[in-house]
């Protein structure tokens, strides 16, 4: 009779307790992503944090790795989206970029900023006159992105990349 009443009880939790509290679980991780999802889009200027691969990958900014002061920020509408990337890394890290966006620092123009003045006041960046920029324009057939890269050579061992990545469907 005690084995039965023990047996039962065992049943009871390992069908109805089990599934509870997995679903109980699931609720609270679901809610935690919302909440990361909410507070990304909520954003009005750039994250002091690294893009996802995914987005990465879809705007086709392959950051360095050990980069520093990497910061980002994604806009979009239904007629293009944008992603904004700034990140400091070293003159190898620099050439490794170019190479995998698909330019070189030989299509770098001396003195010039691609990024344009709307682009720049939308994350709140100043691009000095007496600073030593080269600048470039990856331009790609849709639906792939298009990069207008900036970078400041002041420092040459640690210079520090603008980028706005722009996707139109």
């Amino acid at each position: 009779m005690i084995r039965r009443r023990w047996l039962t009880a065992i049943v009871i939790v390992l069908l109805i307790g089990v599934p509870a509290g997995y679903l109980l679980i699931s609720a609270e991780q679901s809610r935690d992503s919302g909440r990361d999802k909410e507070a990304e889009s909520s954003a009005t200027g750039l994250r002091d944090s690294w893009p996802s691969k995914m987005k990465r990958r879809v705007f086709e900014v392959p950051i360095p790795q050990k980069s520093t002061e990497v910061a980002y920020y994604e806009t979009s509408n239904w007629k293009s989206s944008r992603l904004y990337v700034k990140f400091r890394t070293t003159a190898a890290g620099l050439d490794s970029y170019l190479t995998k966006v698909g330019t070189s620092r030989s299509r770098l123009n001396t003195g010039d900023v691609t990024v344009h003045e709307r682009d720049a006041g939308t994350v709140g960046w100043t691009f000095r006159p007496e600073a030593a920029w080269a600048a470039t324009t990856h331009k790609q057939r849709d639906p792939r992105p298009s990069q207008d890269i900036t970078v400041d050579l002041t420092d040459p061992s640690a210079p520090m990349v603008f980028v706005v990545s722009t996707a139109t469907p």
